[in-house]
């Protein structure tokens, strides 16, 4: 069997799982620290009048089968506006220093509640008051605006303050519970693309499709993956 990472092209017979393969360049990004998040990729949504939206976003789950990967956000976030409204979405992962891209386009779906909860249990105490402390996307008065904001909500929280709410009293933290507006996204994949670079542009380029059908509100029945050899 080849292996994913030491591979300079695609087999002559394409895998039968591309999730495989693109889990393990994933885990290489991270073993080599190819970069400072090689779990960055770029999350494009389409908003409600047809334009694509692009942002980088953080793979915190990438599950091999039944097939899906995982980001957390703030629910009431532009991006999120947009998949209430089509949960359509595409993302890629690009590592320039391996000559490796990975694009993937499927359908979007809200995180288990208690998928959640346990994944925002371990962030650090800041970024736990900041998914309090933040509108994500809303418009902003001023820098200071939020500060204070942040500082306001803090306090409701149970967490002290310096004076003028310029900085958070880091001596008093509490237990912060997860906002009921800050969750993770489930993306399921019907289809991927691996990309390998070769010299003088002769890459090597494959895409599979599968079927997805909606189970239930955080779960796809996925159907067999099929594999088709792309020109670069």
């Amino acid at each position: 069997m080849t292996d994913p990472c030491s591979a300079t092209r695609l087999p002559t017979e394409l895998p039968s799982n591309p999730m495989d393969w693109a889990k393990a360049w994933l885990d290489e990004a991270f073993e080599k620290g190819v970069q400072r998040n090689p779990h960055t990729m770029t999350a494009v949504t389409v908003d409600e009048t047809g334009q694509p939206t692009g942002r980088m976003v953080l793979c915190k789950e990438f599950v091999v089968d039944p097939g899906y990967l995982v980001f957390y956000t703030n629910y009431k976030s532009d991006k999120v506006r947009h998949l209430n409204h089509n949960n359509k979405i595409a993302l890629v992962f690009h590592w320039d220093s391996f000559g490796r891209q990975v694009r993937l386009e499927g359908e979007a779906i809200r995180s288990p509640a208690d998928e959640s909860d346990a994944y925002f249990a371990t962030r650090d105490w800041a970024s736990q008051l900041g998914a309090w402390g933040s509108d994500q996307s809303s418009p902003l008065e001023s820098r200071s605006a939020l500060i204070a904001q942040v500082g306001k909500r803090a306090m409701k929280l149970g967490v002290g303050a310096a004076r003028n709410w310029k900085s958070i009293a880091v001596a008093d933290r509490p237990v912060i519970p997860r906002p009921p507006h800050w969750g993770g996204i489930r993306v399921w994949p019907r289809r991927i693309e691996l990309w390998i670079e070769g010299t003088d542009r002769i890459h090597d380029r494959a895409r599979w499709d599968r079927s997805l059908v909606r189970s239930d509100d955080d779960t796809y029945t996925a159907g067999e993956w099929t594999g088709t050899r792309l020109q670069p």
